[in-house]
């Protein structure tokens, strides 16, 4: 007697994967291209509501990632990792530059409820009819039609909170195309940046699983809140965001406390430290 071997269904705590035939087939023309966007969008779609990703976590990475990606458009320097420290090294209330200034605005987005759909169209039709229409109304302000596609697109496909994809790919050249083609650049990003966020997806379900996994063994007053904070955004400074109160709790801890946990969830593997720093130091999932 011979078995099939498991497939997605047979485990529901695994990820789907995309097939080869979406990540390594050339859309050769505008059909493929619509095509692929509505094979990545069903994938997408299926691990925005998959239980072992840390949904907080994914749309706060991918905020950082589209504010990045505005401000490359818009002719500004900075980088992702000039942007983490102006986000996560401020003080409470401190002012932030413009830069920071703009991650704090997708972070605000992606948090914000996107309400029950409102269209039957197609979802990537009305992500683009959206942007190009904030376009036409306002031109000087691509983030904000940029932030209302992502809703969009969001709300027709039923989610609870915007997932940034059209904002990593488009070009600032873009934001002038006409109606259809817009449509189509926006498709050619799904299916290019799309895949991304799914790795990206597959890639933080496994570090939180681990996370999880060591949880009964760290004996840190506080650590559960921690490991909390560390499961909503997308880097932290255990000096700021751990101590001498644990963001969103009342759990206390030390300066020395929280650099020590931080030390050993990276010992486990569970955490990086993504500054390359002595000092003022930067940890994420």
């Amino acid at each position: 007697m011979t078995y099939q071997p498991a497939g997605i269904a047979d485990d529901p705590s695994i990820l789907p994967k995309l097939p080869a035939w979406v990540t390594s087939g050339r859309a050769e023309t505008p059909e493929d291209v619509m095509f692929l966007s509505g094979a990545v969008l069903t994938h997408l779609h299926l691990v925005a509501r998959h239980a072992s990703v840390p949904h907080s976590l994914l749309r706060d990475r991918l905020a950082f990632l589209a504010a990045e990606a505005c401000l490359t458009r818009a002719g500004r320097p900075e980088r992702l990792s000039d942007l983490r420290d102006e986000v996560h090294l401020a003080r409470p209330g401190e002012a932030l530059t413009p830069g920071g200034a703009m991650v704090a605005r997708w972070r605000d987005a992606v948090r914000a409820p996107v309400g029950k759909p409102m269209s039957r169209q197609a979802p990537l039709c009305v992500a683009a009819e959206t942007l190009r229409n904030a376009l036409t109304r306002d031109p000087s302000d691509q983030v904000a039609a940029l932030i209302g596609a992502e809703t969009a697109l969001a709300r027709s496909l039923g989610w609870d909170r915007p997932v940034p994809i059209l904002s990593l790919g488009l070009k600032g050249r873009d934001m002038a195309l006409d109606a259809a083609s817009l449509r189509q650049a926006c498709a050619r990003v799904i299916v290019t940046a799309g895949p991304k966020v799914l790795v990206m997806a597959q890639d933080l379900a496994q570090r939180a699983e681990r996370l999880h996994s060591v949880a009964p063994k760290l004996r840190a007053k506080g650590a559960g809140a921690a490991i909390r904070v560390f499961l909503e955004q997308e880097a932290l400074s255990p000096t700021i965001a751990l101590s001498p109160v644990v963001r969103g709790s009342t759990a206390r801890m030390t300066d020395r406390a929280a650099r020590r946990l931080c030390d050993r969830l990276v010992e486990l593997g569970c955490v990086r430290e993504l500054s390359g720093r002595a000092s003022f130091r930067l940890y994420g999932v």
